[in-house]
């Protein structure tokens, strides 16, 4: 039992420390050689890793183990590629745990959806942070994800797809960490915000041309081709909604590697 415990602290010290030497600023695909061994709970498949983890640690030693980065996927997710009309969706956990290559954000929601289903008490969210834009191949990559969980009031971050088998902290608070973060990464941390979802969001603005807040319409669902000329959705119920005119482009975060 006491060597079990051992071996349990020793690898736990060897994922959760404070940030390492710089590293690439220039990519978000893992380190050469910096990767951390760690043991990890075997689990045939989803379902089986859902009843045999518990902790951040097992999700974490099996990111360690088992994470491969998609350079091309990370080009296709790139700002760049979002602005035409092809779109990618953010591989399901079940499927990245079938063939765990992805992005960031792939990595992250994996680590987020995973842990709220087996330790909720941990608060799992995402980490989003915009970088100073970088162009890789003529694409524009700006965004990072990672996934955050909390413990003893203290915050914890991981599933980052340049540190796979990696947790940082303990922290005080999210600011502690971009600050150290962006001094490991070498790169100027322009934004960042802890979110429940990867998902893009709207909301009305505050304020635009001196209007307070945005114009609500009511549009009933007969009048759906009138409302798609406005370029305003509209849902096919029969019933009233307000649907906003205005959306802040600076809170739809969108997924990029």
């Amino acid at each position: 039992m006491l060597r079990a415990l051992v071996f349990i602290l020793s690898a736990c010290l060897a994922a959760c420390s404070s940030i390492p030497e710089t590293a690439d600023p220039y990519s978000d695909a893992p380190e050469a050689g910096r990767r951390p061994i760690l043991s990890f709970t075997h689990a045939g498949s989803y379902q089986e890793a859902l009843q045999a983890w518990q902790t951040p640690e097992d999700v974490n030693a099996w990111i360690g183990a088992r994470f491969r980065y998609d350079l091309p996927r990370a080009v296709a997710l790139s700002e760049t590629q979002r602005n035409g009309s092809k779109r990618m969706t953010i591989y399901e956990p079940q499927d990245f745990f079938d063939a765990p290559s992805g992005v960031c954000v792939d990595l992250a929601r994996f680590a987020v959806e995973t842990l709220r289903q087996i330790d909720p008490d941990s608060k799992p969210k995402y980490l989003m942070i915009e970088f100073d834009p970088i162009q890789i191949a003529g694409n524009t990559l700006r965004r990072h994800w990672l996934a955050s969980f909390r413990r003893d009031g203290k915050h914890f971050f991981f599933a980052d797809s340049k540190r796979p088998g990696h947790i940082a902290g303990p922290y005080a608070d999210t600011q502690e960490f971009i600050d150290a973060y962006a001094k490991y990464r070498g790169r100027h941390i322009v934004a960042f915000r802890e979110l429940d979802s990867f998902q893009r969001r709207q909301r009305s603005l505050k304020k635009i041309s001196g209007v307070t807040k945005a114009k609500q319409f009511f549009h009933p669902a007969e009048h759906i081709g009138k409302a798609l000329n406005l370029r305003t959705p509209v849902p096919f119920d029969r019933v009233q909604h307000p649907v906003l005119q205005l959306m802040d482009p600076t809170d739809m975060p969108l997924p990029s590697a």
